[in-house]
């Protein structure tokens, strides 16, 4: 989210209002682990339900140019072109458009706060995720909603595999796509963190691993880490 991509969707309203739960947490955990420093907009991190609209203080004939400029810039978006939404369009100059984005810092924060701490904590904490240099990040589609991200570090129970999928569920003997293999000294690997977690209010997720081949849950995203070493597989 940002000053400029939320005001143009007319009624200012945020990304977690305009997808499902799941689907929103599994997009904040791609953002926040993604390489590259993350910037959350005000209230992002605590899920604000209030709008961020278009609104400037200017007086008199600029106040009016810069409401008219904007209607003719969003009319560029077919949803905002019509006559009927244009003139609903939020009045930049108009106080109360000001005050309705103001944040509301004694609404509750349910599990918002939760999720950006631990991806925070994820991020600061685990040596894949700290600073990423060029060539230690890679990535692979792995269906039309599906994608992994493979962390390589010198040291190999470093390494962390995130899965983000915002279709159905994927269910397969195998995946044909070397960088989901386990690490160099590894037979498998194991869940350490799930956008499906009930503290989010997810509904959790079972082994993405098992005896029959992989499932990743729809709607999430999933961090593994390296599993069982060979040297005590029997």
């Amino acid at each position: 989210e940002n000053h400029d991509q939320i005001p143009i969707s007319g009624e200012g309203t945020r990304i977690h209002a305009r997808t499902a739960p799941r689907r929103y947490r599994a997009m904040a955990a791609l953002f926040l682990l993604m390489p590259g420093t993350p910037m959350l907009f005000q209230g992002q991190e605590f899920g604000a339900h209030a709008p961020f609209l278009y609104f400037a203080d200017h007086k008199a004939d600029l106040a009016d140019a810069v409401q008219r400029g904007r209607a003719q810039f969003v009319s560029q978006f077919t949803s905002l072109a019509s006559p009927e939404v244009q003139s609903r369009l939020p009045v930049p100059h108009d106080q109360s458009t000001f005050e309705r984005c103001k944040l509301d810092w004694s609404a509750p924060r349910p599990t918002h706060v939760r999720l950006y701490r631990d991806l925070i904590a994820i991020r600061k904490s685990v040596r894949g995720f700290v600073q990423p240099r060029a060539g230690l990040v890679d990535g692979a589609v792995l269906g039309a909603e599906a994608l992994a991200l493979r962390y390589w570090t010198d040291e190999p129970a470093d390494e962390r595999l995130l899965l983000l999928n915002l279709g159905t569920d994927i269910t397969a003997g195998s995946i044909p796509e070397p960088l989901v293999a386990p690490p160099a000294g590894y037979s498998e690997w194991g869940v350490r963190w799930s956008s499906e977690h009930p503290d989010y209010g997810g509904v959790g997720t079972p082994d993405v691993i098992n005896d029959t081949g992989w499932r990743i849950p729809g709607h999430s995203a999933v961090v593994l880490r390296p599993g069982a070493h060979r040297s005590t597989i029997r």
